[in-house]
């Protein structure tokens, strides 16, 4: 299964990280692949809740339905995301107090769709999926640090 695993240091505190990260509101503000989100819950979100959202990796724009599995306040968020054709993702968020700042990672496990898409959605997956998480993370960086 293929992952993406990126880490950054912020300058603000995990309290201000999260509420940046779980508002869905704000993903347009952060995240590289975001064009829109619908259907969006009240804050704070709750385990269970979801959303939508049209992500566009590597020219390719497609629908993803997000769950909020597992929240731990300030600390950790653990997301399921159902694209096209059964394509799957476990998304982690954890949140550590670090130097003074936040310490985020983001960790990304892909279970892409099996026959000739399988090819297709492993290069979204792959490297495109790496320099947008890395691109987001810069943009969260500097947003919160601003």
């Amino acid at each position: 299964m293929p992952c993406v695993r990126e880490s950054i240091e912020i300058a603000a505190p995990p309290e201000e990280v999260w509420a940046v990260v779980m508002d869905p509101c704000r993903l347009g503000e952060w995240v590289s692949a975001h064009r829109r989100s619908k259907d969006l819950p009240e804050l704070p979100m709750d385990e269970g809740e979801s959303f939508n959202q049209t992500l566009c990796l590597a020219g390719k724009s497609f629908d993803v339905a997000w769950t909020l599995l597992e929240s731990r306040d300030g600390k950790l968020a653990v997301w399921e995301a159902v694209g096209p054709r059964k394509a799957k993702a476990d998304v982690r968020y954890e949140f550590a107090a670090s130097n003074g700042g936040t310490r985020f990672d983001y960790v990304n496990e892909f279970e892409v769709p099996g026959g000739p898409l399988k090819f297709v959605a492993g290069g979204v997956a792959g490297a495109p999926a790496r320099r947008q998480a890395r691109k987001s993370l810069q943009a969260l960086k500097r947003l919160l640090e601003s």
